[in-house]
């Protein structure tokens, strides 16, 4: 496997800071931390396995923090992040077995629909509403669905939650964003077991860039926390944004 020199070790920290901070607050960190991985010389499968060792570290951190300030219960959480671990394994089994490219060709369009409307329905997430489903049933679809896209493929993953959160158990962004750090954090383990299991993940380099995940992590929180879906909306919808752009660029445009 491609080795990272020891001088680059700094502007991994620097970067896993960064995108710990844009995660946190709406997704979208891989957008950051993967190219700078295949910038230095990674194959893409040690690229993606590095990703999620170093996303673990933040996503923990972002967690840990919302559960502190209340924002997550972890007991009302278990069961969605049952569902999620059990797609988690099996997307991340079938991505070995299949190609995943079929998939990449839709998840533009179905972000492309989740930034159209979050933009024309401005009050989205501003408060929390009486929930559509009941948590058992949404948990047992959302955690399946999403733990196997995470799994399978990743992209998008946080705003694929957040709306899904919103829109099925009623929560309000700042929550929605609070409980999806949880599952976040259980379909990266999971992932990150399978690609280990593989030989796939720089330990040393992704310790690094956890760090500086975890730090950047903690101040996303925070600043959710502290100010609310009105600062979280349009990072969100930037987020959004950012990472349809680059999908349609890689599958359309490029």
């Amino acid at each position: 496997m491609t080795a990272i020199a020891p001088i680059y070790l700094p502007v991994l920290f620097a970067t896993g800071a960064a995108a710990g901070l844009i995660d946190s607050i709406a997704g979208g960190g891989g957008l950051i931390t993967v190219p700078v991985l295949l910038g230095l010389g990674l194959p893409p499968q040690a690229a993606l396995g590095t990703n999620k060792l170093q996303g673990s570290f933040g996503s923990f951190s972002a967690m840990v923090h919302f559960v502190q300030a209340g924002t997550v219960n972890l007991s009302d959480a278990a069961a969605g992040a049952a569902w999620t671990a059990a797609g988690a394994i099996l997307g991340s089994y079938t991505v070995q077995q299949l190609d995943p490219g079929f998939l990449k060709q839709g998840i533009p369009f179905l972000l492309m629909a989740i930034l159209c409307y979050t933009i024309f329905t401005p009050r989205l997430g501003a408060e929390e509403v009486h929930p559509r489903l009941s948590r058992g049933l949404f948990y047992a679809v959302a955690g399946l669905a999403l733990g196997f896209y995470d799994g399978f493929l990743g992209p998008g993953t946080g705003s694929f939650w957040v709306m899904a959160l919103m829109l099925g158990l009623g929560f309000d962004m700042r929550k929605g964003t609070g409980y999806t750090k949880v599952f976040n954090f259980v379909s990266n383990i999971v992932s990150l077991a399978v690609f280990l299991a593989g030989g796939e993940v720089l330990l040393l380099p992704g310790v690094v860039m956890g760090v500086g995940q975890a730090v950047g992590a903690r101040v996303g929180a925070r600043l959710v926390i502290r100010k609310g879906t009105r600062f979280v909306r349009p990072v969100f919808i930037c987020s959004v944004l950012a990472v349809t752009t680059k999908l349609f660029w890689d599958n359309y445009l490029r």
